[in-house]
């Protein structure tokens, strides 16, 4: 299970690459755009990402910052929000990489932003939710940017197995 959570973390980093890139091609208008993603735009969904893993990973680790809500808007401009994505998805392959499987097994307690209650679950499905979430706003920000008629990207685990990742087939 460790590897299987490594692996996450790198092709989290690599996919991440990818929308950051395309975005980057993108006018300011474009990137502000609502174009029906549950945050709206590409500006709304990137950092609902980030705001979302800074939260976990706060939970996790007991450091860095925690917003307070979800669709905080940590950085207007791409460039600033590129950079914060690059350091966040680094600390996130460098905390995976000190994990052990007890670790994994064990229980993790935490309070939701959304609702004042304590919940309590094994850290391995917590994990799991940090990359599953990741993907389905990462499959937001593919439909943003299709809808602005721009190339669809290729971020199925499988590209990035058989490129970037092949350490971990």
């Amino acid at each position: 299970m460790l590897r299987h959570f490594r692996m996450f973390a790198a092709y989290n980093r690599w996919a991440n690459s990818l929308v950051y890139t395309a975005a980057a091609e993108l006018g300011a208008a474009e990137f502000r755009s609502d174009r029906g993603a549950f945050f709206g735009s590409l500006h709304g969904t990137l950092n609902h990402l980030l705001v979302a893993d800074r939260i976990w990973m706060k939970r996790f680790t007991g450091s860095g910052e925690a917003p307070a809500a979800l669709d905080a808007i940590l950085f207007e401009e791409l460039d600033a929000l590129a950079a914060a994505r690059k350091t966040e998805d680094e600390r996130i392959i460098a905390w995976t990489g000190t994990l052990d499987e007890a670790s994994l097994a064990g229980n993790f307690t935490y309070v939701p932003v959304t609702q004042p209650i304590r919940v309590t679950q094994p850290l391995s499905s917590a994990l799991a939710h940090l990359f599953n979430h990741q993907t389905h706003h990462r499959g937001q920000c593919h439909m943003t940017l299709t809808a602005l008629g721009k190339p669809s990207l290729g971020l199925d685990l499988i590209y990035f197995l058989r490129s970037e990742g092949r350490e971990w087939m």
